[in-house]
């Protein structure tokens, strides 16, 4: 079930969100997720939140704000199951088009992108980490 976050579910989303951040970019140092903990746990309230029910438990969530994806996050032991597919297409439904930037080492996260219609529009560098990242677009049919 893909349900709204509700305030009782932040300390297991926040730990899902550093796990996966952790894992996914193992190119950056555990200390900069560290020291993100705080201020993500602080915002996540605001922001529009889906989060993965199974069995009681949050597997993953999405994160909004607007029409960009702010991020897709798994747990670890539920990666690679359909979970991520499940929330993107359940944030496709409720807008027209959807952005992201996404770190170009992170090249698992790429390809399920474009094998979700998003397109590659530009590129930057991300001020926080000196890692290069992709800008990416998908609009609805």
């Amino acid at each position: 079930m893909i349900r709204k976050l509700e305030t009782k579910d932040i300390d297991v989303v926040i730990q899902i969100w550093f796990e996966a951040n952790k894992k996914a970019h193992d190119f950056i140092p555990e200390s900069y997720w560290l020291e993100k903990f705080d201020e993500v746990k602080s915002i996540l309230p605001q922001a529009e939140v889906y989060v993965y029910e199974a069995d009681s438990e949050i597997k993953g969530f999405i994160g909004l704000m607007d029409n960009y994806i702010a991020g897709i996050f798994i747990s670890i032991e539920c990666q690679s199951k359909g979970i991520g597919k499940e929330l993107l297409c359940y944030a496709k439904e409720k807008k027209e088009n959807l952005s992201l930037s996404v770190y170009a080492k992170n090249s698992r996260a790429i390809n399920f992108y474009k094998r979700e219609d998003f397109k590659v529009i530009s590129e930057n560098l991300d001020e926080n980490t000196g890692e290069k990242e992709f800008v990416m677009t998908w609009e609805k049919k």
